[in-house]
């Protein structure tokens, strides 16, 4: 005769170890691979993890969601108009920057890096205005989700790259592990410079 002790070491013989859980969409909590889509939800600021079939539901950048699909677009816009005076006047304390709109707020946003991650900069409207009409291919960028990702370095032109808003906070997140002191370190240097290098190889070059 069975005891209650024996059938529950039956049971538990019997079950099957639980699988790791991974990654999940945020949407729906199907499971995702590591490699996956984003969605940007517009009112709170947010990227959130999502599948396949969450991401083709918002698709479309001319319908008024609440959330909008990231796209996978890089470009590169040689020749920007942007100088070493007119960065200065943008009032942004380091030599790289991402800005995008941002339809909740009506308004273009720029951000930088730094040891905390991405800082929010007081973005000078006037002189961003300025540049924006100076260089028509700013208004390539969808908004919310693809960003215009800028370097400029004291000996070098500067460059430009129109990239998905997603590659913004990656690249950020990836430097901010490797920022050491106050200028961020030579790993972090060498970090930059390889992931410029990345986007310049796989960006489709966009002229005037």
């Amino acid at each position: 005769m069975s005891t209650p002790y024996d059938v529950l070491t039956r049971i538990t013989g019997n079950r099957r170890a639980p699988q790791p859980m991974g990654e999940r969409c945020e949407m729906c909590s199907e499971a995702i691979a590591e490699e996956h889509q984003h969605v940007v939800n517009v009112a709170a600021r947010q990227l959130m993890c999502v599948c396949r079939g969450c991401y083709l539901l918002f698709t479309d950048s001319h319908a008024q969601l609440r959330y909008r699909a990231v796209p996978d677009r890089y470009l590169s816009f040689p020749d920007f108009a942007l100088d070493r005076l007119s960065w200065e006047g943008l009032q942004i304390p380091v030599g790289l920057a991402f800005f995008f709109r941002n339809s909740a707020l009506d308004r273009t946003v720029a951000f930088y890096p730094g040891p905390a991650g991405a800082t929010e900069s007081e973005l000078d409207l006037a002189a961003w205005n300025a540049i924006s009409a100076a260089d028509p291919r700013v208004g390539l960028l969808t908004d919310d989700v693809e960003a215009l990702l800028v370097r400029v370095s004291p000996d070098e032109q500067p460059v430009c790259f129109l990239v998905p808003i997603d590659a913004c906070y990656e690249f950020v997140g990836g430097l901010r592990m490797l920022w050491r002191g106050f200028d961020g370190g030579q790993d972090a240097r060498e970090y930059i410079d390889n992931f410029f290098a990345a986007l310049a190889e796989r960006s489709e070059e966009r002229r005037l």
